[in-house]
């Protein structure tokens, strides 16, 4: 196994962490979710970026890289749903589009094929990447910074800028599944 493919695999560590830390009550949790969380985002970057350089790519980065993607992006809206970050609405439509598109991939490569991240769903999980470390960002000043002003200041970003960047995401998280799928639709017809 290559480097960048490692680097893939070691974001489901990172997520994993990232889930326990922002579940937690101990002090700062929510400031080390968010440091994990960046981190994680980078080794995302990182892996990507070794393989191009160095001509590794394989189909498993291939597969693997946008499978990780999506359960660490399902993880956090998930995660943030408890925590009146995300409304559970707008965390089920990102997970649901998520199992479909990998279940699109499943079925490409039942049939030999392989099926990569296109550029509006890279668009996507970027999109939905500032989202969460936006809320991930607000609980951390919180945490951090326990005056009345810096509260107001974050409840104010929180109830404004928020559904803003939760309706952004929401709706090119539906666009590009939608226009995933209808570019693949030839895998789901009933003559296939």
């Amino acid at each position: 196994m290559n480097w960048a493919n490692r680097i893939t695999l070691s974001r489901l560590a990172l997520t994993v962490l990232f889930v326990v830390a922002l579940n937690s009550s101990w002090q700062y949790a929510r400031t080390t979710a968010l440091v994990i969380f960046l981190i994680a985002g980078l080794t995302d970057f990182i892996d990507g970026e070794i393989a191009r350089r160095y001509g590794v790519i394989t189909s498993f980065g291939k597969l693997m890289d946008p499978l990780v993607d999506k359960i660490m992006v399902a993880a956090a809206f998930i995660s943030l749903v408890p925590l009146k970050a995300v409304p559970a609405w707008a965390a089920t439509t990102v997970v649901a589009r998520d199992f479909l598109i990998t279940g699109l991939r499943l079925m490409a490569s039942a049939k030999g094929r392989i099926l990569p991240a296109e550029s509006l769903g890279k668009q996507k999980t970027s999109w939905q990447m500032i989202t969460i470390i936006f809320f991930l960002a607000l609980l951390s000043i919180v945490e951090l910074h326990y005056a009345s002003e810096t509260s107001a200041w974050w409840m104010r970003a929180w109830g404004e800028a928020g559904p803003v960047l939760v309706w952004i995401t929401v709706a090119l998280t539906i666009y590009s599944g939608l226009g995933f799928t209808w570019r693949n639709r030839e895998l789901i017809s009933p003559d296939q």
